[in-house]
């Protein structure tokens, strides 16, 4: 393990780790959630390495250790995480990395941006894991009402007043004040993101690297139907669904398939992801 810098397409530099030697025929790029640090992944990333991949986790600009030490000011949307971010590590690890193969596992936002890359063609797989539609009436059960007051109340009224979104004070990680206003916005959106017109939306249509995306009975914001909504946006999709009581794991939400605890279901990716190196 090697914590490195890798410069987005705009020349701002991200935190990173490399797991591995480096030599691997195959490299994985995880893309975290969002305001989710990279450190998070490393058990999946070491898991990963185990099974003899090289593998690359980052973080955002704004976020983790790409974090400056005040976020005020800060000019970050969530559109660069992908356009700008996600692009400057891919092009790193097909120029710096001697791998033949490189594929991306995404975790919820991670998914969502990734049909925003230009370089889409230098993916050659990807895994995704509750990448949803975030909007609001889309979520399960109380969620609706949660993200509603957070797209339409706490995102927008918090971020104006700190100049960020002190997502901290909530028990997460704080948010550039940009990326957290887009993120509110899209969520107001029936289509999400995808209603938004300024974004490059036709990329999402050529982003043709097969995917498995993975829903989860427990995650209220991954909802089995926001997470047809968001990646029916792509064309070369196969979709699983994980029920955590099938595996005898009490449950799983948004993000507990990263955690230890569900290593059992690791290797169902990892399978999926060989079937494409052959």
């Amino acid at each position: 393990m090697k914590d490195i810098r890798i410069p987005a397409r705009d020349g701002f530099e991200l935190a990173a780790t490399l797991f591995g030697d480096g030599n691997a025929d195959t490299v994985i790029v995880i893309s975290s959630a969002t305001a989710v640090p990279r450190r998070f992944y490393r058990h999946y990333a070491e898991f990963l390495v185990n099974e003899g991949f090289d593998v690359i986790t980052y973080d955002y600009r704004g976020v983790g250790e790409s974090r400056p030490k005040s976020l005020k000011g800060f000019d970050a949307k969530m559109r660069d995480w992908g356009m700008l971010d996600m692009a400057g590590v891919v092009d790193w690890a097909k120029s710096e990395m001697p791998a033949d193969r490189l594929f991306m596992v995404a975790h919820s936002v991670g998914g969502q941006v990734a049909g925003m890359l230009d370089n889409s063609e230098a993916i050659d797989g990807m895994v995704t894991f509750s990448s949803q539609s975030g909007h609001w009436l889309k979520q399960g059960a109380e969620q609706k009402i949660m993200v509603g007051i957070h797209a339409h109340i706490t995102l927008p009224l918090l971020s104006t007043f700190y100049g960020y979104m002190p997502w901290s004070k909530l028990g997460g990680e704080d948010l550039p004040k940009g990326a957290a206003m887009e993120w509110a916005r899209w969520c107001r959106s029936p289509g999400y993101l995808l209603d938004d017109d300024s974004l490059p939306l036709d990329r999402y249509g050529t982003f043709d690297a097969p995917i498995l995306a993975y829903s989860i009975e427990d995650d209220k914001w991954g909802t089995p139907r926001s997470v047809d909504a968001m990646m029916g946006a792509y064309p070369n999709v196969q979709r699983r669904h994980i029920i955590p009581e099938q595996h005898e794991l009490r449950g799983l939400g948004h993000f507990g398939y990263f955690r230890p605890t569900s290593a059992a279901l690791w290797p169902d990716s990892v399978t999926w992801l060989r079937q494409l190196r052959t």
